[in-house]
């Protein structure tokens, strides 16, 4: 089932704000409260002058009071939620952590269970991916010339991932999962990683954890629509360029592009309190910013463009960035864009449209949409096979006789997914006697 570039293990090698009130939060922000960090430069866990400022005040008080459509509308604010110290409270609610004082997840291990050794849990498929993975992160942050606390950190990374996994074992690690759990692990504290992890794992990034990475490409189908809505001429310019010069991006939510913590901590801020398509949008706001430099590449070099576009420009605007994205989901609807009919109802961008809602999500509920999506790949792999075992023996004569067969099989198949290597066989038989 999995396409080049996934292992067998089904590692892989590498809806959205349409509702009035979230289209209404996505126009340019109307925050009164005065705020003086860029957002660029990370500020300190033990926070700054920036937490003093009314905007924290607002922000700790939409914390306090769990108003999600706050938090949307101060996260696209310019510097988002200002410091670590203020993403602590904000990250947590966003995701649908439950205060310290209530129990966790209904669903989930009980906070005693949770006490107990993840350790003596079964092996992960994965783990030794992860490992090699871990051994090459913290490269750009944060600076750490003791070589022993580098281990540690490193330590710490590879226990936050190996837990999520082993008590999830049904997910399917990616390369570049690594880069988003570092993010977590340096801004959030070590208590509220692994639940964040895992409920962003199970309901906002599921597409990125099957057994292969078609979800993730259905995904990159949206951003050709939303460029040429955007801007026809240059979707024209790129359109000989397959979008998955993207999927970097887009899989690892810009951290495995972004190279400051303060850039890439501020982006998760937008990133957490808008929807799963809203990384598309990203993208395409990066694409619209380069509009010059890209037609000063000729159309006729696809292979030079998807270079320029692989790599986010530097430095980075993000408050400029992000408005445009947001501009762009106002414009450009996900659920107007013609791509959109082709993503399963049970993926990410239809089951996490609204932010409040996704945050009340179980973890029970997003397993089950995620086996729903596996069924749906295993039926897309049987009927692509047959669909090549029609073709070896189509004869011109019998077209539309194995037009019609197809379908009858391809609805057997997917009621008794059992025989089809035998509908097979009979069937290559039956054309090779005729």
């Amino acid at each position: 089932m999995a396409p080049a570039g996934d292992s067998p293990s089904g590692r892989h090698t590498v809806d959205g704000l349409s509702s009035d009130a979230d289209v209404a939060l996505l126009q340019p922000s109307t925050v009164s409260a005065q705020h003086t960090n860029s957002g660029v430069r990370r500020n300190d866990k033990t926070g700054s002058q920036s937490d003093l400022s009314p905007k924290a005040q607002a922000i700790r008080e939409a914390c306090k009071l769990r108003r999600v459509d706050d938090l949307k509308e101060l996260a696209l604010s310019k510097g988002g939620f200002l410091s670590d110290s203020l993403r602590q409270q904000a990250w947590p609610v966003l995701l649908g952590l439950a205060p310290e004082d209530e129990v966790i997840d209904l669903d989930g291990p009980s906070v005693t269970d949770r006490a107990s050794s993840w350790r003596e849990l079964p092996r992960h498929r994965d783990e030794d991916q992860v490992q090699l993975d871990v051994d090459r992160a913290f490269v750009y942050y944060p600076n750490l010339e003791n070589p022993v606390e580098l281990e540690r950190r490193k330590a710490d990374l590879s226990d936050l991932i190996v837990e999520v996994l082993r008590r999830h074992p049904y997910l399917c690690y990616f390369q570049g999962y690594h880069d988003i759990c570092q993010v977590f692990l340096l801004v959030l504290e070590p208590a509220q990683c692994s639940l964040a992890v895992s409920r962003l794992s199970v309901l906002r990034i599921r597409d990125f954890m099957l057994p292969n990475l078609t979800p993730a490409i259905a995904q990159l189908r949206l951003l050709p629509d939303i460029l040429d809505a955007a801007d026809p001429a240059l979707w024209r310019h790129l359109s000989q360029t397959e979008p998955f010069f993207a999927l970097s991006g887009t899989l690892t939510m810009y951290a495995h592009d972004v190279q400051t913590l303060g850039e890439i901590a501020r982006l998760f801020d937008a990133l957490l309190a808008l929807d799963p398509t809203f990384s598309v949008y990203v993208f395409a706001a990066i694409v619209l910013s380069r509009r010059d430099e890209l037609f000063d590449t000729p159309d006729s070099e696809p292979e030079m463009l998807h270079s320029i576009l692989s790599k986010l420009p530097q430095p980075l605007d993000l408050d400029a960035l992000l408005a445009r994205a947001a501009e762009l989901v106002v414009r450009h609807r996900p659920d107007r864009l013609p791509a959109w009919r082709h993503v399963s109802a049970a993926s990410v961008l239809k089951t996490a449209r609204d932010t409040a809602t996704c945050a009340a999500q179980s973890m029970s509920y997003g397993r089950a949409c995620f086996d729903r999506q596996v069924r749906e790949l295993e039926f897309a792999e049987k009927r692509d096979k047959l669909k090549a075992a029609l073709w070896r023996y189509r004869r011109p004569a019998r077209a539309v006789a194995f037009a019609v067969a197809f379908g009858v099989l391809a609805f057997w198949l997917r009621r008794s997914p059992g025989p089809q290597a035998y509908v097979t066989d009979l069937l290559s038989r039956w054309i090779g006697g005729h």
